[in-house]
């Protein structure tokens, strides 16, 4: 086929057409490995927390889970570029323009290591202040500092492989990056033991081994795409920063980063409302973080799905398409939230004590996934609706909705409601209720957009 970048490509094996045929069956079919690949991460995070439990304490254990929050809030803007990159390039293989797609990817490429430098200089310097500004226990903070600058020092390797992730999945490849996390994971559980029993590292191991294994992903997925022959293939000449692509991917990235900064940073802030309430609330919520995660990436998978279908379709100039995306993507991210926070649910108390015997920390864990395993739900409908519109590529109003709807509502919700009874329970409450309130604003700004663009759009406009 020849496309608009003057070439004849022909799409892979492993790339999929979502622009033609069945809209529900193509997102299944996306999303599937998607789902795989994300738990599978959480179980390997699972992993790492459960081997410092049994093998260090729950001091470790701590320690480690109050640095999650701060990883997201320093790293929360890139990866958001990553979706940027995710976008520009599925625009332009719905386009079928060659030329523009391998521009993306190797621009994408070199803009992760640039990145992941940047956050390698700005974490070393930083991480000890965040710890103390989010008041962590001083019993355990030597122990997250440590872990956090080991971390951070793998930042370029962390960074390339989520761009490389992106680029892969932009163009319906999510089987291989599957596969890479499941080879990574496997080597980060080994040398989770090693560094542990044989090494008798503490936190230190577990961080080097999860660089590592982020470092072997990242490889075999820049291995692949050298070899690949669509629209993702990765070659030597276009390694470099292209300014129109690059501020593209800013363009639609950048916000998607804030709204993952400020809701980092409303965590952040709830993350101090758990360290006042001392450690054994600190281990509870990471006990069962750790859980409702599963529930939260499944229906992550089907959000990541329709903000590739989105920008397929929007290259292509099928409008008519995605408004059926959204909703076939609203039921299937909705019923696996159900599916999954259902089992969540049915078998807490038995999950939790795989992580943790101590019965009061099994407690506070038990109280987040009775709230939020049950309501999971709402937040795969307010991420598809976010994905959708990052998709047609208003992603600026799709982060101003979520600040809105979400951030500032939690910010808010702790410094009133939250003090007139400082309790865990409350914390967790305030999560649903403003998953449903940022879903009404999506809903009354979305679909007269969809409206709108069936009605105006055409093919020249990309």
């Amino acid at each position: 086929m020849a496309d608009t970048g003057g070439r004849i490509v022909v799409r892979s094996k492993n790339e999929m057409n979502m622009c033609d045929g069945p809209i529900f069956k193509k997102l299944i079919i996306y999303s599937l490995p998607l789902m795989a690949t994300f738990v599978l991460q959480l179980v390997f995070n699972a992993t790492d927390i459960a081997v410092l439990g049994i093998l260090i304490g729950d001091d470790a254990v701590a320690a480690v889970g109050s640095t999650g929050a701060i990883i997201n809030l320093m790293t929360c803007l890139f990866t958001g570029i990553s979706v940027g990159a995710n976008v520009v390039v599925a625009r332009f293989a719905g386009a079928q323009n060659t030329e523009k797609a391998r521009k993306s990817v190797g621009c994408a490429v070199i803009s992760s290591l640039l990145f992941g430098g940047f956050l390698v200089i700005v974490g070393i310097i930083s991480v000890r202040s965040i710890l103390v500004w989010t008041k962590c226990d001083p019993a355990v903070i030597d122990m997250a500092a440590t872990y956090l600058k080991i971390y951070f020092l793998g930042m370029p390797v962390v960074m390339l492989y989520n761009f490389c992730a992106a680029i892969l999945r932009a163009v319906g490849d999510t089987k291989r990056p599957m596969i890479f996390l499941c080879i990574g994971g496997v080597i980060n559980v080994v040398l989770n033991v090693f560094f542990i029993l044989v090494c008798h590292m503490t936190v230190e191991g577990v961080a080097i081994a999860t660089v590592a294994s982020q470092l072997v992903s990242a490889i075999l997925s820049l291995a692949v795409m050298f070899k690949e022959e669509g629209y993702s293939r990765l070659e030597l000449g276009y390694l470099r920063i292209y300014k129109e692509e690059f501020f593209d991917m800013l363009k639609i990235g950048i916000p998607s980063g804030i709204q993952t900064s400020m809701f980092s940073i409303s965590n952040l802030l709830i993350q101090s409302a758990f360290n006042e309430l001392g450690k054994t609330v600190m281990a509870g919520n990471t006990v069962a973080s750790q859980l409702d995660g599963f529930i939260y990436n499944a229906m992550y998978a089907v959000a990541a799905a329709a903000i590739s279908f989105t920008g397929q379709n929007y290259g292509a100039g099928r409008i008519d398409r995605i408004k059926k995306i959204m909703w076939r993507a609203m039921i299937l991210s909705a019923g696996v939230g159900m599916i999954v926070g259902g089992g969540v649910l049915l078998f807490d108390r038995e999950l939790c004590s795989i992580i943790s015997d101590d019965p009061a920390v099994i407690e506070v864990a038990c109280t987040r996934i009775l709230i939020l395993g049950g309501t999971y739900y709402l937040c795969g409908i307010m991420d598809v609706c976010s994905s959708i519109m990052r998709g047609l590529g208003k992603s600026v109003v799709a982060t101003l909705v979520c600040l809105i709807g979400s951030c500032l509502f939690r910010i808010l919700w702790l410094e009133t409601v939250y003090l007139l009874n400082p309790c865990v329970e409350m914390i967790y409450i305030v999560y649903p209720i403003s998953w449903l309130l940022t879903i009404g604003i999506y809903l009354i700004i979305i679909l007269p957009m969809l409206n709108k663009l069936e009605k105006q759009y055409t093919p020249q406009e990309i």
